[in-house]
């Protein structure tokens, strides 16, 4: 089993080499292989679970199917049938919030499990959390009203991860306690920007913190500009950048 572990991080290293996909990261026992945008892949020894896989299953070549796959909202960039139709397997779990299962054919409810704000659970030994994401009063309210979508705390390798969603600075994530490894998204004018988003993450002190989701109308928010406020409230939290948007 260790061996098809490493063997997963050696393939996903060629594909990234050949310009296709970033290399992946490791944080214990858990792979990290950032995809694109808001779409990531986490791995174990056991388990592999897919984050709002879109773009085709060729986004998804050479990793293992998924065993658990996590949807966040309703949008085009977080939820899209054909290509959960075509990475998903007869055992393949759906989590997602009800908006979500209500905007799918049937063919994709079998093995759906429907996570509210604030539900806890466990899927194969995975811990999952639904956390709320929505956007703060102004502007952009309606384009994420609360209830709707899904963040996601997961207990997975003895590690906790955080996959935010898209949010603004809620007081549901600057509450969070003892988060390892955290996916915080920033982009105007559907989320946050950076100065809110690096206030928030300072809130709730993850070990691990990767922004993700950055690129809006006005292109792709200065995560550099981020890992330096975060560091400058507290130099202990590690901001990992990672190119989501290779290839594009």
């Amino acid at each position: 089993m260790k061996l098809a572990f490493l063997s997963l991080i050696a393939l996903a290293t060629v594909f990234a080499a050949r310009g296709q996909r970033i290399a992946p990261d490791v944080v214990g026992p858990i792979t990290i292989q950032p995809i694109q945008h808001a779409t990531l892949v986490l791995s174990t020894a056991n388990v592999t679970i897919y984050s709002d896989p879109v773009g085709g299953a060729k986004m998804f070549t050479g990793l293992k199917s998924p065993d658990i796959i996590l949807i966040t909202d309703i949008h085009g960039d977080h939820m899209d049938a054909a290509t959960l139709a075509a990475v998903r397997t007869p055992n393949t779990i759906i989590v997602m919030p009800q908006a979500v299962a209500d905007k799918l054919p049937d063919s994709l409810k079998t093995k759906a499990v429907i996570m509210h704000n604030g539900d806890k659970g466990a899927q194969m030994g995975i811990g999952i959390e639904a956390i709320p994401m929505y956007n703060l009063p102004g502007p952009s309210a309606n384009m994420h009203t609360k209830g709707r979508g899904n963040g996601y705390v997961l207990t997975m390798g003895g590690k906790r991860v955080y996959i935010s969603g898209d949010t603004q600075g809620i007081p549901e994530m600057r509450d969070l306690k003892k988060i390892d490894i955290a996916f915080v998204c920033m982009n105007l004018p559907y989320t946050m920007d950076v100065k809110e988003a690096a206030d928030a993450v300072l809130a709730f002190k993850p070990v691990i913190v990767y922004p993700f989701h950055y690129r809006g109308q006005g292109g792709l928010s200065d995560v550099e500009e981020f890992k330096k406020l975060v560091n400058a409230g507290d130099v202990a939290i590690e901001v990992r950048l990672r190119n989501w948007y290779a290839g594009m």
